[in-house]
């Protein structure tokens, strides 16, 4: 147990250089992510339940300062593994299909390798120094494939989009470590329950405001991870990448990295959930989340690229993971991170299996009828969607839904309001997409000459088909989540709970059917929600023409006429007029040098004599 942890840290990184210096073919990095599925599957099986400390690996030292690289396993941690390595072995497998013909085929295995390198690190560290250089690993691999295809500006430029908004973030997420490091006087995860509680006791009156600071400046990564307001906008950009990546980074694994670290750090605290609770930082959190969950799903009604449907659920999803984690219900996140993971990533490729069968077509109202021409693809999109929905009693993401839900109700009725308006929300925009794109006639010359995907895509569909119908019921033998999701007793109002979910399902099941079946155009039309509230045209022409820009403005004149003008600038040129001043002398002509000569033969004399 030693071995095998580090084994499956560092094998996809040993893969990534191989096949990028020496190989430039693909199998070697699937059969490398059949190997970690099936580590990550022996590990937990001999887990079970229990924790296993790992001996860790000594990195640096400064004085009595040391940084290992460590290891934790636990419940949490190979759960989470499951869900990379799982989903990361049937997106290898899809993507040789999708990418058969891709010039860059070895560069993009390289970076899917390089992502599951980095995305183990974050999942198996031991402690925030090693978290934080995964953390950084994993923007540069997102960067990477998400700007894959870089010859097209929207792909290079949705890539720095995403690496400079997580980059924000992250400056955030480096001072509260610091400031966590001051409070528990430790950067081990499992260092910091005692010292958290010293600092509590040595300082009562500040101790709230501090922890609740530092919370919330660990919260910036997660904003910037997990695509929060308002650094939530390079998500839907993002599509710009292969659908593979989709599949991988923005629906199951990288995006879902800030809500499994939040929930990391509460479990290290182990403060009472009720203090917890009383924080602001948990206020702030809950509320950022349950308003991005809302506005993501408003403006995935009105997309019309189906990537971009999906993108605006995944960033809507996530906000009720991180409104979970907000009103410490990190559980009952935890388990629709581990649920939505497996039918997000098959409804993404589910899409890249339609886009592939329609010539690289992305418009839901260039599609239609497209169940007739693929039905492997459009059944298991079928379900996926009904997991996404939260159909009762069938799909996983019912129950996951419902522990979120029983949450919110439980604690502030306000976000359980918000959230079940949200489930009305996404099953209307999941129906509107379902019914446009596989439904009716087909609307374009792509579209009537679709046909079904081969193997190697349409058996990770099936797969993952099956882990959207029953990955809920995985986590009971990991001890993952609280065991009582499947029942849900525990919430007083659980009838009101369960009605109110299965309303928003049948009203938004309706209200997709009636607009949507056989209309050839969009008969709803909300600029405020197509346009995305505005806040990318905002962030364009405020933030970065008038803060960016008068921002590098002031930086260009330091630099070009204080620093280069006076500062090295004037130093050169005073050394070039002294150097001139001199050259003058030196002018070879020996009438000059007999004048210089005697002129200072009688300066000495006139010193030594007259003095």
């Amino acid at each position: 147990m030693n071995q095998l942890p580090w084994i499956l840290l560092f094998l996809p990184l040993v893969v990534a250089a191989a096949n990028q210096l020496f190989l430039k073919r693909s199998p070697l990095a699937v059969i490398t992510s059949v190997v970690s599925a099936a580590v990550t599957f022996g590990i937990a099986v001999s887990l079970l339940g229990k924790n296993v400390i790992v001996k860790p690996l000594h990195w640096a030292s400064a004085g009595e300062f040391h940084i290992d690289l460590g290891i934790t396993l636990d419940q949490l941690s190979t759960g989470m593994m499951i869900v990379v390595t799982g989903i990361g072995l049937l997106v290898h497998i899809f993507s040789v299909a999708y990418m058969k013909d891709d010039e860059a085929k070895a560069r993009f295995f390289t970076g899917l390798s390089l992502f599951m390198f980095s995305m183990t690190g974050i999942v198996l560290a031991s402690n925030f120094i090693m978290t934080f250089m995964f953390w950084e690993l994993v923007g540069v691999s997102s960067y990477l494939l998400i700007g894959h295809w870089y010859q097209k500006d929207s792909a290079a430029d949705a890539a720095k989009k995403a690496f400079l908004c997580n980059r924000v973030g992250d400056f955030g997420f480096l001072i509260g470590i610091l400031l966590l490091w001051r409070i528990t006087d430790s950067l081990a995860f499992d260092g910091m329950a005692a010292g958290v509680k010293a600092f509590q006791l040595a300082h009562p009156a500040i101790f709230a405001a501090t922890l609740s600071t530092a919370l919330l400046c660990v919260f910036c990564g997660a904003v910037g991870k997990s695509a929060q307001l308002p650094l939530h906008v390079w998500l839907p950009d993002a599509m710009e990448g292969p659908t593979p990546v989709s599949a991988l980074i923005h629906a199951a694994t990288m995006v879902a990295a800030g809500v499994y670290m939040l929930f990391r750090v509460q479990v290290s605290l182990a403060l009472d959930p009720e203090l917890l609770r009383g924080l602001f930082s948990s206020e702030v959190i809950a509320w950022v989340g349950g308003i991005t969950a809302l506005a993501a799903a408003l403006m995935a009604t009105q997309q019309n690229d189906i990537k971009r449907v999906l993108a605006y659920s995944t960033l809507s999803q996530l906000g009720y993971m991180v409104m979970a984690v907000g009103l410490v219900a990190g559980e009952a996140g935890m388990f629709h991170l581990f649920t939505h993971a497996w039918f997000k990533a098959l409804l993404f490729l589910g899409s890249g299996a339609v886009i592939h069968a329609c010539h690289h077509e992305q418009d839901i109202w260039k599609m239609g009828g497209l169940l007739k021409k693929m039905p492997i693809t459009g059944f298991t999109f079928l379900i996926g969607t009904a997991a996404l929905i939260a159909v009762p009693y069938v799909t996983s993401g019912f129950y996951s839904k419902e522990e979120i839900l029983s949450a919110a109700y439980d604690h502030n009725k306000v976000l359980f309001a918000i959230a079940v308006f949200v489930a009305f929300l996404t099953t209307f925009y999941m129906t509107r997409a379902f019914v446009v794109a596989f439904l009716g006639k087909t609307r374009s010359d792509n579209a009537s000459h679709a046909h079904e995907v081969g193997p190697l895509m349409s058996v990770p569909l099936v797969l993952l088909a099956a882990m959207a119908i029953g990955s809920a019921w995985l986590t009971g033998p990991l001890n993952a989540i609280d065991p009582r999701i499947h029942s849900h007793e525990h919430s007083e109002g659980h009838l009101v709970i369960l009605g109110a979910s299965i309303a928003a399902l049948i009203i938004g099941l309706i209200a997709g059917f009636v607009l949507y079946k056989g209309k050839d155009k969009d008969p709803v039309s909300i600029p405020l929600f197509k346009n995305r509230f505005y806040v990318d045209g905002f962030y364009d022409n405020v933030i970065v023409r008038y803060f960016q820009d008068a921002f590098a403005g002031i930086v260009n004149f330091f630099d070009k006429f204080l620093i280069d003008g006076v500062g090295v600038g004037g130093l050169s040129r005073g050394a070039e007029s002294f150097g001139n001043l001199f050259r003058r002398v030196q002018s070879g002509n020996l009438q000059g040098y007999a004048f210089t000569f005697g002129l200072g033969v009688v300066l000495v004399i006139y010193f030594t004599v007259f003095r």
